[in-house]
């Protein structure tokens, strides 16, 4: 074996990339959904982020919505994590465990 582990390909199929399962997201219930408060680089304010949906983008957005008017403050969402403006852990477990979620506080 050449030096540092390198060796060239030798066949054609061990150039092609696996096939990516196009697997469904799992069942609400079974998501481990963690909620947060947290103010690391957000200038010192609390900002409570919900992490673990398994969401597209259509469902990550209805739900957001849902949050931000049982809320009444500003949220977004960055890379499958919903961050809400203030520490609105408890209203959010309530509105995902209605929703069927089954959330647990994270953190602090």
């Amino acid at each position: 074996m050449p030096k540092g582990g390198w060796q060239e390909f030798s066949s054609e199929a061990s150039l092609q990339r696996p096939a990516a399962a196009a697997s469904e997201p799992a069942p609400k219930a079974q998501q481990a959904v963690r909620v947060q408060p947290t103010r690391g680089g957000k200038g010192g304010k609390t900002v409570t982020v919900i992490r673990g949906l398994e969401l597209d983008a259509a469902g990550f957005k209805a739900l957001l919505k849902k949050l931000k008017t049982r809320i009444g403050s500003g949220g977004t969402v960055k890379a499958d994590v919903i961050e809400l403006q203030g520490d609105q852990v408890d209203v959010a477990l309530e509105l995902l465990a209605s929703e069927g979620y089954r959330p647990k506080r994270a953190g602090g």
